[in-house]
C-alpha cells in the first residue's frame, strides 16, 4: 500500500439508519490531483474527516501511505486546508506560520512561503484584520510546510478573487510536481475541470464515478452539441441537417460521440452554405448531473 499516497477501501459509515458513506473506494498516487465532487450532504467532508482520523468509520480501511488515519506518521505526511480556516486573531501571519513550522519541526522559509501565497505585504499584520481570502491564503501557506505526501483541500478557492484562484491552482500544480497527492473537494466545477487528473463523484455516500474526464465522458455517452451558421438560407440548412433554429442564422443539433464524424461529413457536404461551425463536447457540469443524477434547477 505504500506505493499509493492514499488508499480508501470499502469504507462505510452510518449515523443511525443513515448511510453517510457506503463502501467507498478511492486511491491517489503520488503527484496525482483528484477532484472530489458531490452536492451538500453527499459525504465529502465526512470522508475527509475519516482520512484525517477525526471521525471513526464502521468498516473498511484507510491508509495514508502505509499509516493508519490519525497516527503520528499519517499526521506528519498529511496537510489539510478546511473551507472555514481559522487562526488566532492576535497573531501576525508571520507569527502564526512560524508557530506551525515549529510544531511540525519543519525548517521553513516563512517569509518566502508568505510571499508565495501573496501575503508578503501583510505578514506582520494581525490576522484579525485579514479578509477571508487572506486567511485562506495563510492556510495554503500552512499546507506548503514540510512538503506533505497528501494534501486535502476542502473548497480551497472559497473567498478568493479570480487572480488568487489562478495562483492557488499554480501552487497545487507545484505540489503535485513535487510528488504530493492532492484531493480537492469543490463545488467550482469549471475550475477543477481543467486542473485535475481525475474526477471522483460522491452521491448519497456512494462513489458513483472515479475516472479521467475523457473516460467519464465516453462512458456517459452524452451528446455533442453542434452549432452551424448558414450563409443565407438557414431553413435549407435545417431541412438538410435537422436540428433546431437558434439566433436566426444558426441551427443547433445533437449527436452521439459515435456519430460525430458522420455529422461533420454531412455538414462539410453543404459547402459554402455553411459559414461557421462550433462543436461543444459535454462539460464537467453535464457529466456531474449525469453521474450524480442532479436535475437542472
Amino acid at each position: 500500500m505504500s506505493d499509493k499516497a492514499l488508499t480508501i477501501h470499502r469504507v462505510s459509515k452510518a449515523r443511525g439508519t443513515l448511510r453517510v458513506l457506503d463502501d467507498v473506494d478511492l486511491r491517489l498516487l503520488p503527484g496525482e490531483r483528484v477532484a472530489l465532487l458531490g452536492h451538500n450532504g453527499a459525504g465529502k467532508s465526512t470522508l475527509i474527516k475519516c482520512i484525517l482520523g477525526l471521525t471513526r468509520f464502521q468498516s473498511g480501511a484507510i491508509h495514508v501511505g502505509a499509516a493508519q488515519p490519525g497516527s503520528a506518521a499519517a499526521r506528519r505526511d498529511t496537510a489539510y486546508l478546511p473551507e472555514a480556516v481559522s487562526f488566532h486573531p492576535a497573531l501576525t501571519g508571520r507569527e502564526q506560520l512560524t508557530l506551525f513550522a515549529q510544531l511540525c519541526g519543519a525548517a521553513a522559509d516563512v517569509p518566502g512561503l508568505l510571499e508565495r501565497v501573496g501575503l508578503s505585504d501583510a505578514m506582520d499584520r494581525r490576522i484579525g484584520a485579514y479578509s477571508k481570502g487572506m486567511r485562506q491564503r495563510l492556510g495554503l501557506a500552512q499546507v506548503l510546510l514540510g512538503r506533505p505526501k497528501l494534501a486535502l483541500l476542502d473548497e480551497p478557492t472559497s473567498g478568493l478573487d479570480p487572480i488568487s484562484r489562478q495562483d492557488l491552482y499554480a501552487i497545487i500544480d507545484e505540489l503535485a510536481g513535487q510528488g504530493t497527492a492532492v484531493l480537492i473537494a469543490s463545488h467550482a466545477l469549471t475550475e477543477v475541470e481543467a486542473r485535475t487528473d481525475r474526477i471522483a463523484i460522491l452521491r448519497k455516500g456512494e462513489m458513483v464515478a472515479d475516472d479521467t474526464l475523457a473516460n467519464l465522458s465516453e462512458l456517459a455517452g452524452l451528446p455533442i452539441r453542434l452549432r452551424v451558421r448558414a450563409r443565407e438560407n438557414p431553413e435549407a440548412l435545417a431541412a438538410h441537417l435537422g436540428g433546431d433554429r437558434v439566433n436566426g442564422a444558426s441551427i443547433e443539433l445533437l449527436c452521439s460521440p459515435a456519430d460525430k464524424m458522420q455529422a461533420l461529413r454531412r455538414i462539410a457536404d453543404m459547402g459554402e452554405a455553411v459559414v461557421d461551425l462550433e462543436m461543444t463536447p459535454p462539460r464537467l457540469e453535464d457529466l456531474y448531473r449525469h453521474y450524480a443524477k442532479e436535475s437542472l434547477q
